[in-house]
């Protein structure tokens, strides 16, 4: 460690090449400010690069640091460009990279590479809050294209394929295609970004033709294969490329498990992360994340936990994706102390981990609390605004809250104020809402009048609050109308038989169980799953 009696530069620089935490940071930091040489660039640079890319580090402390420089040091910003790129936040690569052309810093054939990397993940992570449509992105992707057409940066093969990616990121794969085209030399990254950039959108002909004329295959050729099966819900067809595969990588394990995640197999994803383990293949972040996800849906706060443990353990860094996915863990499987510290300890929130908050405190019944958080929220605007998902879990706090006139007023803000158009999600959330405090003529009248087709779900959640508040009318008009859009179920039936018994309706009673006898509705069985300890 260092010490006041061994600063100089020559001594400084090797102690910070070993750094292990971010504490170790800020011990380096004092001292290095005591000695005067904070400012010495090589010293400042190795700084900010432990904070941003060390695993054990921290990307918020390196920002604080990057915001006390000049910002015009050309390595210091690529750094911060590479950093952000690979977080949560790509679209502060961007600004950063705005900067460095506003102050003439200096950009390099790798500040290209990096901010085409980031156009292409801000497009694909627009959802997160980046503020930036695919078509912007795409237009600020052609401008840089420019610049580096300008600067004669065009032939640096890690610039093409950058350029090839982030155009098929932005869904033109046309334009990727005519940079691949233009290569001169390409590497056999650059045949697997454009095959995969034809996978996504589902022309598999013209993937498999530039297969069979790809000089060699890698291992990424073949995760790409497993990508495709993965991405159209075959996890068979996935499975059966993996096990034939000559070597595989972590990113081929992780595609397995994700898959497993996105058919909803969540046994199969934690099996499959056993296997992996046997195999002594390193688990990523990525792998972690989405076991943590299979752990959220199938309840398994234990190995969500035991996962936990094991990166605080090791100081690992935790943030982004995977902070969101412990968050949403335990937020999910009900242990909400654990969720709102790892909540709050988290530097940088995107908005998939506030939604994972809000929607935990709202389910479990702390529906106060989850409305503070969304105020707290919006006072955070410049940083980060909420979407769709966000306003589920407010408009569901209210329902379980009972503030009937608080949720219409979110849902107006949702499409006036932020520009959200409520999907079939919201309106169930306000019908809930409704039918539930007992305003069902409110709610059918929303049923009615709204612009997306009702769903069965509606009409049973109205039907459902009829028997609750004793609306046989309105009850026998959910009952009609669920019977036109799907079988009706045993439970229907009974449902509306109950509305008639508790009205003293005996004939109608009975007229439904003969109906019920007529059609042959089966009675389903009840069942419950539990996780045994």
């Amino acid at each position: 460690m260092l010490t006041r009696a061994t600063v100089s530069v020559s001594h400084i620089i090797p102690k910070l090449q070993r750094l292990s935490s971010i504490k170790e940071v800020e011990q380096a930091q004092a001292i290095i400010i005591k000695a005067g040489l904070y400012t010495h660039p090589y010293i400042l640079a190795n700084l900010i690069a432990f904070s941003a890319l060390s695993r054990l580090g921290c990307l918020a402390h390196a920002q604080a640091m990057f915001q006390e420089t000049k910002m015009d040091d050309a390595f210091i910003c690529n750094t911060m460009i590479r950093a952000y790129t690979n977080s949560v936040f790509p679209i502060r690569a961007i600004y950063i990279y705005n900067h460095m052309q506003h102050v003439n810093a200096g950009s390099d054939h790798f500040t290209y590479t990096l901010v085409l990397k980031a156009c292409a993940r801000v497009s694909r992570c627009k959802e997160e809050g980046g503020g930036c449509d695919g078509f912007g992105v795409a237009r600020k992707g052609a401008e840089i294209h420019g610049r580096v057409l300008k600067l004669g940066f065009h032939c640096d093969a890690y610039i093409q394929n950058s350029l090839v990616h982030m155009y098929s990121q932005c869904g033109f794969v046309g334009h990727a295609r005519r940079v691949f085209d233009e290569m001169t030399e390409r590497s056999v990254a650059s045949w697997n970004i454009m095959i995969m950039a034809y996978d996504q959108i589902n022309d598999f002909k013209l993937a498999d033709c530039l297969i069979e004329l790809m000089p060699e295959k890698n291992v990424v050729s073949w995760n790409t294969l497993i990508a495709r099966h993965v991405r159209s819900g075959n996890i068979e067809a996935a499975r059966k490329v993996f096990r034939e595969m000559p070597e595989r990588d972590a990113v081929s394990w992780n595609s397995m498990i994700a898959g497993y995640v996105q058919v909803k197999d969540y046994a199969g994803a934690l099996a499959f992360f056993d296997e992996m383990q046997i195999a002594e293949v390193e688990a990523t972040e990525v792998t972690l994340t989405s076991v943590l996800g299979a752990c959220a849906e199938t309840g398994a706060l234990k190995m969500g936990r035991k996962i936990h443990e094991s990166l605080k353990e090791k100081n690992y860094k935790i943030e982004g994706y995977l902070g969101n996915a412990i968050v949403d863990t335990y937020a999910k499987c009900g242990n909400l102390s654990l969720a709102w510290e790892v909540f709050n300890e988290l530097k940088m929130k995107p908005v998939s981990c506030w939604n994972a908050m809000i929607m935990g405190l709202a389910v479990h019944g702390y529906c106060q609390r989850a409305l503070e958080l969304f105020a707290a929220m919006e006072l955070r605007l410049d940083e980060i605004r909420p979407n769709r998902v966000t306003f589920i879990g407010v408009l569901i706090a209210c329902s379980h809250q009972g503030l009937v006139e608080e949720g219409r007023q979110y849902f107006n803000r949702m499409i006036k104020v932020y520009k959200i158009m409520p999907d079939i999600k919201h309106y169930g959330c306000m019908i809930d809402l409704l039918s539930r405090w007992g305003l069902l003529y409110d709610a059918w009248q929303m049923i009615e009048t709204m612009p997306l087709p009702p769903t069965a779900v509606l009409w049973r959640t109205l039907l459902g609050a009829c028997r609750v508040h004793g609306n046989a009318e309105l009850a026998e008009e959910s009952f009609r109308q669920l019977a036109k859009l799907e079988v009706l179920s045993d439970g229907d039936y009974v449902l509306l038989s109950n509305i008639y018994a508790e009205s003293e309706r005996w004939d109608d009673v009975q007229r439904v169980r003969n109906e019920m006898i007529r059609v042959g509705v089966p009675k389903k069985l009840g069942s419950s799953n539990i996780e045994m300890r």
